[in-house]
């Protein structure tokens, strides 16, 4: 289980897009096979099914790559749960392109 989830990147969900996942940390650990969901209480929430992944452990990072224009703009805050950062890597360059939300920022749009 990751923390991102089907409302950050629809697309495997919705139709199977396959989007490569990299974990940050990269070693000689065996392979498996695995599938890469997320915290929400659905069926439909993942990122990856039937993938050769390391043995992640909690604490690492993984790079779902490819999202591109697929991520932000088709993302939603189903759950009340926060959209999350984005990134750019450009060589050997990361750069945040899109800052994430916090459970505040949600609340803010709501009027009670």
């Amino acid at each position: 289980i990751v923390d991102a989830a089907m409302n950050n990147l629809i697309r495997p969900s919705l139709y199977q897009a396959h989007h490569e996942i990299v974990p940050l940390l990269l070693d000689e650990r065996p392979h498996k096979v695995v599938d890469v969901v997320g915290p929400v209480c659905e069926t439909g929430d993942f990122l990856a099914k039937d993938r050769k992944l390391p043995d992640i452990q909690p604490g690492e990072y993984l790079a779902v790559t490819g999202a591109g224009a697929y991520g932000q703009a088709l993302s939603s805050n189903y759950n009340l749960r926060p959209r999350i950062a984005e990134y750019l890597v450009d060589g050997g360059e990361v750069r945040t392109i899109y800052k994430g939300q916090t459970i505040e920022d949600i609340f803010q749009e709501f009027e009670i």
